[in-house]
C-alpha cells in the first residue's frame, strides 16, 4: 500500500467521510439487532441493501478525490503512467466489492 508525508486527497472532506462511515457503523448495529430479533428477512435485506448503498457513496467520493488530487498532481508532475495503472487496479477492486 502506497504511503506519502503528504495529506491524503480527501483531506478537505474528512468529518463528512468520518460522519457518513458513523451512520454505516449505526445501521450495521441496527442488522445486527434485527437478526438478533429475527425480523422478517426482507427487512433484514433491504437494510442490508441500504448499507451497501452506503458504503458505495463513500468509496465513491474518496475515488473522486483521489482522482481529482493523486491522480491529477501526478500528472502534472510527468509520474501519471504509475498513478493511472494504480488507479485501474482501486477501480477493479471497488468494483468488485460492490
Amino acid at each position: 500500500m502506497p504511503t506519502s508525508t503528504k495529506q491524503p486527497g480527501y483531506a478537505p472532506h474528512t468529518e463528512a467521510i468520518l460522519t457518513r462511515l458513523r451512520k454505516i457503523e449505526g445501521q450495521v448495529r441496527g442488522l445486527q439487532r434485527m437478526v438478533k430479533d429475527e425480523r422478517y428477512c426482507v427487512d433484514v435485506l433491504a437494510q442490508i441493501s441500504s448499507t451497501t448503498n452506503a458504503l458505495e457513496k463513500v468509496g465513491l467520493m474518496l475515488l473522486n478525490d483521489h482522482i481529482r488530487t493523486c491522480v491529477r498532481e501526478s500528472l502534472a508532475d510527468g509520474k501519471g503512467d504509475d498513478k493511472v495503472e494504480e488507479l485501474v487496479t482501486a477501480v477493479d477492486r471497488f468494483l468488485r466489492a460492490t
